[in-house]
């Protein structure tokens, strides 16, 4: 069965608009109109907005619009002759956060990509080169060769309420409709959902989240970036289930991304099943608690504190880990260096070792 969770595709759909009609007479008509709206709408942008219509949305999308970008994603594949391609993978939407170039996406963006490509609110298209990438957390920072560009204030997820206003900024369905913005509410907040064998918390909402937006600005009533759009609820008669990677979150893993090109995890080195996964990969596993290590990597934190394969894990520093993703949670909450205690069940013997964690190989 496919899960309902799809990571937002990022396609290209070309537009044609036709405009029907052709000779002297109705192109003359045509530019009159055309005059006519003009000085309509220059006429009309002079004129004093009321607070009605000049609520927080328009503000908000006034704000942070400008720096909200379209990201073309180059790739390189074969054609019939064997002979390489270079190909348009798809595109999605961007956030730049620093004058001097840097833009803020989601790594399923730029994956794979030979050459980027970076569409400006102002109309310019320049070439992108990729600072670094962080699939677990589905975040990446390219940067573009340009100064004074607009940028956009990263606000605090931390005190966003269930309710308040939230606002889309991106580029659904590709660069024809770029610069797109939509509205909803905060649906909830902390939302643990597993994306590939990553689990992550992130901000729910209804404001409308398509292919395309990846990458692209969650923005509250204040006009300030709360979240990174990344991901959406894709079932029948599923609608307005769209979710952001918080701005908390991102924040440190930005300045990570600039100052290493990647980010540091750390690092137990095991595989473990629980029931539920041992279910799906055909084992029956007959423990009442705790999670069975069937990989071990050699060398590992886990192989020098004394672990075997075919060990119960039953406690990491007191905390129950029963499920695969209990193990991971708690290991997330430390950092490279820390010592954990680690209670196993062998042969019916239960103890603790003491395992001091690493940091993950990038290749991992």
């Amino acid at each position: 069965m496919r899960s309902p969770l799809s990571i937002l595709g990022i396609c290209l759909i070309t537009m044609s608009i036709f405009l029907g009609g052709c000779g002297s007479d109705e192109q003359s008509a045509t530019s009159s109109s055309s005059v006519a709206a003009s000085s309509a709408s220059s006429e009309k942008s002079t004129a004093p907005i009321s607070d009605a219509r000049n609520t927080p949305i328009v503000q908000a999308a006034k704000k942070v619009g400008p720096a909200v970008v379209g990201i073309t994603n180059k790739a390189v594949a074969r054609d019939w002759f064997n002979r390489q391609v270079e190909i348009d993978k798809g595109t999605g939407s961007g956030v730049i956060f620093r004058s001097d170039g840097y833009i803020v996406t989601n790594n399923h963006v730029i994956e794979g990509a030979k050459d980027i490509t970076v569409a400006l609110a102002d109309g310019r298209t320049l070439p992108a080169t990729l600072v670094g990438t962080d699939p677990y957390s589905d975040l990446a920072v390219i940067k573009v060769d340009a100064t004074d560009l607009p940028t956009a204030e990263f606000g605090n997820s931390d005190d966003i309420m269930v309710g308040e206003p939230a606002i889309a900024i991106g580029n659904p369905l590709g660069l024809e409709f770029q610069g797109s913005v939509t509205a909803g509410v905060i649906s909830a907040l902390n939302r643990t959902l597993t994306i590939g064998d990553n689990r992550l918390k992130l901000l729910q909402t209804d404001a409308a989240i398509n292919p395309g937006n990846s990458g692209g600005a969650l923005v509250n009533a204040d006009g300030q970036v709360i979240g990174i759009n990344s991901a959406k609820l894709a079932a029948t008669g599923v609608e307005g289930i769209g979710f952001a990677i918080p701005i908390n979150t991102a924040k440190p893993i930005i300045d990570e991304l600039i100052n290493k090109g990647h980010v540091t995890y750390p690092y137990l080195g095991v595989g473990v099943l629980d029931k539920q996964t041992a279910a799906q990969a055909g084992y029956k596993l007959n423990v009442d608690a705790g999670v069975i290590v069937m990989q071990l990597e050699l060398g590992s934190p886990a192989d020098q504190a004394g672990i075997r394969q075919r060990d119960l894990i039953l406690k990491i520093d007191g905390k129950d880990t029963n499920t695969v993703a209990d193990l991971r949670s708690i290991i997330a909450e430390h950092k490279v260096g820390d010592n954990i205690t680690i209670t196993i069940s062998r042969n019916g013997q239960v103890g603790d070792v003491t395992a001091t964690l690493a940091e993950m190989p990038t290749n991992n």
